[in-house]
């Protein structure tokens, strides 16, 4: 469904494993750590740990029309992980989806295998935090994104209801 990047942590002198889900709760098997790491930082000494990014592509659906698919995205669109997305791509999705084309529903569709606070910093032009990748830089549907999250018209913005859709 979405794909997700996990890190892989080991410490060298105990061999012991830790992999934790970066997009969502932090999920650990093996060591606790309370402490979430900043993976841009490099290592100090070479006990320090190793951080491997593993990425995990997304299902492939075949043979999916479009009406399955725009009721894909809207599921996905509210059932994120973290609240801010949930609100953010849920309203976007009310507004726009039922307009958009095939291509651009593909696009969002696309956008929405990236990780929950990617997509966030993005949609928010907070590139200091998550950089933009290259492929982003020309999308239609994430400037729409970033136009919907400005907020324009100072509403509060909630989670619509699956009427409104």
């Amino acid at each position: 469904m979405l794909s997700r990047t996990l890190v892989v942590r080991r410490t060298l002198p105990a061999a012991k494993f830790v992999v934790r889900n970066a997009s969502y709760s932090m999920f650990r098997i093996g060591t606790l750590v309370n402490q979430p790491r900043n993976l841009t930082t490099k290592s100090k000494t070479e006990t320090d740990d190793v951080l491997l990014r593993v990425k995990v592509a997304p299902i492939k659906r075949v043979g999916e029309d479009i009406e399955k698919k725009r009721a894909r995205l809207i599921y996905q669109s509210r059932k994120r992980g973290i609240l801010e997305a949930d609100i953010l791509l849920s309203g976007f999705a009310a507004k726009h989806l039922k307009v958009m084309s095939i291509e651009e529903i593909n696009e969002y569709d696309q956008l929405l295998n990236e990780l929950d606070w990617d997509i966030y910093y993005w949609a928010t032009k907070n590139y200091t935090v998550t950089p933009l990748p290259e492929k982003w830089r020309n999308s239609v549907v994430l400037r729409k994104l970033q136009e919907y999250s400005e907020n324009k018209e100072k509403k509060i913005l909630k989670m619509p209801d699956l009427s409104e859709f």
